[in-house]
C-alpha cells in the first residue's frame, strides 16, 4: 500500500501545532541550557550552605550542652564551698545545718538533680538528700568513678549515662542518671580529710536538649564520651539492642571539624564538636541524599521560575500562531463538515486572499456535489420504486377470472345477495390494491384488503376453511406495506387447505412489540419441513403457480419488505408436517401520518432541486469572473 503523502512524524501535525511545536522546542531548549548551568552553580553552593548550617546548629547545641554542664558545675561549687567546706561532720548542729542547706539546694534543682550525697574516703555515707542509704552489698571505694575522683582532685568528673545503682531509694532506684563527682575536704573537728561529693543528674534533662534536633532532611546528631562510649543517640535503644548500628569507632577518632565517610554503603557528611573540658563530643550526621533533597526543593523553585517564563512564551506563541492559523482551521472545519455529508454547511471565507479564494472554490464544489447527490438519490429512488412496482405488478389475473366465474355462477343460480357481496369485496380488494399509487398504506387498510380476499376465497372454496383477523387497536394507524399479507394468505389456502376435507383455520394477527410491529399468519394445514420453509425465502422459483395464485411468492414479499424498510426487517417461517405453518412479519412501528409527511417533503425537495440545477452553473460562471477580477486587482 502506498504511504499517504505528508504522513509521518510531522505530517499529521497541523500548521498551528507545527508553529507551536517548533517555537516551544526552541524555548524549552534554551530553558534547559540555562537550567543546567544554574543547577551546576547552585548545587555546589547549596551543599556548602547546608554543611555550614549544620555546623552552626551543632555549635548552638554545643553551647546549650556546655551551659547545661556549667550549671551542674555551679551547683557542685555551691554545695562544696557554701555547704560542705563550712560544716563539721562531727558536730550534730553543724551536720544538721549542712543537711538543711543541701536540702534547699536540692529543692531548687530537683527537676535536674535526683540525688546529692557526701561520702568519706572510706566510702561512708555522711549526708544524702533526699534521705537514702547505700546499698548494703555495694562498696563504693571499688567503683572506677570513686577512685578516679580521689586520684584527680582538681577536676569535676562526669560518668556516661547509667541506671542509678548506688542508693537504696525506691523513688529513684531505676532511673537513668549521669553521676557528677568531685573530691572535697571534709572537716572533722580540728582535722580535715578527703571525701567525695556526688550528684546524680537525671539523664532526661540532658536528653531534652538534644531531642528533636535535625540537620536538614534526615540528618541527626549524637553524643559520645572521650572513649567512644555512647552518651546520647536518637535511636539509642535500637543501638543497644543491636537492631541499629552507628560508626562510633570512627567518630571517637575524629577531631573537631567536618568529614565525609561511607558507612554501611551510605555516603554522609560528619561534623564533630567537643563539649568543653568533659571530653564529650557532639557528632552531626547528614546523609548525602538528605542534602540532595534540600537541593531538589531549591531546584523545584528554579524549575517553577523557568516554567513560568516558558508559560509566558507559550502564550505569546499561541497568540501569534492563532492569528496565522485560525482562518485555516475554520476552513478545515467547513471541509470536515462537508466530508461528513453536511453539504448545507456554510463554508468559511475569511483570512488572506489565498484562503478566501480556496473557501469560495470549496463552496462552489459543495454546491455541485449537493446537486449531483440529489440527482443520484432521485435516480436511486426512481430505480427502487421501479423495482418495487415490478414486484407488485406480478399479480396474476387468474384470480380475477376465477372470481368473475363465481359471480356469473351465483347470478345464474339466482344467488344475487352472495353475488353482490363478492362484487363488493372484489371492488374493495382492487381499490385498496391501487391506493392512489402508494406503496405504503395503513395497517387497517391492509387488513381490510386481506379480509376481502379471504371472503372471496371462502365462497370460491365453498366454506372449506374459516378465518379470523385480530389486531391491537394501537396498530391500526401504523404504516404497512401494501399487498403484503394477501400472498401469504394465498399460500396458506393453496398449499395448506386445498387438499383438506374441511375444518381449515387461518388466523391473521397484528400486535405491537418492543422491536416494532409483528404480523402473524397461522394455518392448521398440511405444513412442511423446516428446511422447506427456509428455502421459501431463498428459492428463485415462486412457490405459488402463476395459474393458481397471484404469482407473488414468499421470497417476493420478503424482498419488498427489505427493499423498503431495510435488511433488519422481513419474514420468519416456522412449520411442521401435518401441524401447520406460522409466518411472522417484522416491520418498524412507524405512524402512517409520518410516512405521508415524509413523502410530502420529498416532493418539495425534488422541486427545489430542479430549480437549483440551473442556478449552480450560473453561479460557477459568476465565481470565475470574480476570481479574475481579484487577481487583476
Amino acid at each position: 500500500m502506498k504511504k499517504r503523502e505528508g504522513s509521518g512524524r510531522w505530517g499529521d501535525l497541523g500548521i498551528r501545532n507545527t508553529i507551536y511545536l517548533y517555537f516551544t522546542v526552541s524555548a524549552l531548549s534554551a530553558m534547559i541550557l540555562i537550567g543546567v548551568s544554574l543547577y551546576g552553580r547552585l548545587s555546589g553552593q547549596m551543599t556548602a550552605t547546608i554543611l555550614e548550617e549544620n555546623q552552626g546548629m551543632i555549635t548552638m547545641v554545643n553551647r546549650s550542652v556546655d551551659s547545661y554542664l556549667r550549671t551542674i558545675m555551679k551547683l557542685s561549687d555551691s554545695l562544696y564551698y557554701g555547704v560542705v567546706k563550712n560544716a563539721d561532720v562531727t558536730s550534730d548542729m553543724r551536720s544538721d545545718v549542712m543537711n538543711r542547706e543541701m536540702t534547699i539546694l536540692y529543692d531548687n534543682n530537683k527537676d535536674t538533680v535526683l540525688n546529692i550525697a557526701l561520702l568519706s574516703r572510706e566510702g561512708e555515707l555522711l549526708q544524702a538528700v533526699p534521705a537514702a542509704r547505700l546499698k548494703t552489698d555495694l562498696d563504693v571505694t571499688q567503683e572506677d568513678w570513686f577512685q578516679e575522683t580521689l586520684e584527680r582532685t582538681d577536676n569535676v568528673h562526669f560518668t556516661i549515662p547509667h541506671v542509678q545503682y548506688i542508693f537504696d531509694n525506691s523513688e529513684n532506684q531505676y532511673r537513668w542518671v549521669i553521676t557528677v563527682s568531685r573530691a572535697v575536704e571534709i572537716t572533722r573537728g580540728t582535722s580535715t580529710e578527703q571525701g567525695v561529693l556526688l550528684l546524680d543528674v537525671g539523664y532526661g534533662s540532658l536528653q531534652q536538649l538534644l531531642d528533636n534536633i535535625t540537620l536538614g532532611n534526615q540528618g541527626y546528631l549524637y553524643m559520645i564520651g572521650s572513649g567512644g562510649e555512647l552518651i546520647y543517640h536518637p535511636q539509642m535503644q535500637l543501638i543497644e539492642s543491636g537492631i541499629v548500628q552507628e560508626n562510633l569507632e570512627s567518630a571517637s577518632a575524629y577531631r573537631d571539624g567536618a568529614y565525609r565517610e561511607t558507612y554501611l554503603g551510605e555516603k554522609r557528611e560528619i561534623t564533630v564538636k567537643s563539649v568543653g573540658y568533659t571530653g564529650w563530643r557532639i557528632v552531626g550526621v547528614t546523609p548525602e541524599h538528605g542534602i540532595t533533597l534540600n537541593m531538589i526543593k531549591t531546584n523545584l523553585f528554579l524549575i517553577f521560575i523557568l516554567a513560568f517564563f516558558l508559560f509566558v512564551l507559550i502564550i505569546i506563541n499561541s497568540f501569534i500562531s492563532s492569528r496565522i492559523t485560525t482562518p485555516i482551521q475554520e476552513l478545515e472545519k467547513s471541509v470536515n463538515a462537508l466530508e461528513a455529508g453536511e453539504l448545507d454547511t456554510k463554508v468559511y471565507e475569511g483570512g488572506s486572499y489565498e484562503i478566501r479564494h480556496l473557501g469560495r472554490s470549496i463552496r462552489s464544489m459543495a454546491k455541485q456535489i449537493r446537486v449531483l447527490m440529489d440527482d443520484i438519490v432521485a435516480e436511486h429512488e426512481s430505480k427502487r420504486k421501479s423495482e418495487f412496482d415490478t414486484l407488485q405488478s406480478q399479480i396474476n389475473p387468474h384470480f380475477l377470472y376465477n372470481t368473475l366465474d363465481i359471480i356469473v355462477w351465483m347470478i345464474e343460480n339466482e344467488q344475487k345477495a352472495e353475488a353482490v357481496k363478492v362484487v363488493t369485496a372484489l371492488a374493495r380488494f382492487f381499490r385498496i390494491s391501487l391506493s392512489k399509487g402508494r406503496s405504503i398504506i395503513p395497517v387497517k387498510d391492509e387488513l381490510e384488503h386481506v379480509r376481502n380476499y379471504l371472503m372471496i376465497q371462502q365462497m370460491r372454496f365453498k366454506n372449506k376453511f374459516t378465518y379470523e383477523i385480530e389486531a391491537d387497536p394501537g396498530t391500526l394507524e401504523m404504516a404497512s406495506l401494501k399487498l403484503m399479507l394477501q400472498p401469504l394468505v394465498e399460500n396458506a389456502i393453496y398449499h395448506g387447505m386445498e387438499f383438506m376435507d374441511g375444518d381449515g383455520e387461518i388466523l391473521v394477527c397484528v400486535s405491537k412489540e418492543e422491536s416494532g410491529l409483528c404480523f402473524t399468519i397461522q394455518d392448521n394445514g398440511l405444513g412442511m419441513t423446516q428446511e422447506q420453509a427456509e428455502s421459501l425465502l431463498t428459492s428463485t422459483t415462486p412457490h405459488v403457480s402463476s395459474k393458481r395464485g397471484s404469482g407473488i411468492g414468499v421470497k417476493n414479499v420478503n424482498e419488498r419488505i427489505r427493499l423498503y424498510f431495510g435488511e433488519t426487517y422481513g419474514l420468519e417461517i416456522e412449520s411442521e408436517p401435518d401441524e401447520g405453518t406460522t409466518i411472522r412479519i417484522h416491520l418498524p412501528a412507524v405512524p402512517y401520518a409520518e410516512i405521508l409527511e415524509k413523502e410530502k417533503k420529498e416532493k418539495e425537495q425534488k422541486a427545489e432541486n430542479s430549480e437549483r440545477t440551473g442556478n449552480v452553473y450560473t453561479g460557477n460562471v459568476r465565481n470565475t469572473a470574480d476570481t479574475g477580477k481579484e487577481k487583476n486587482a
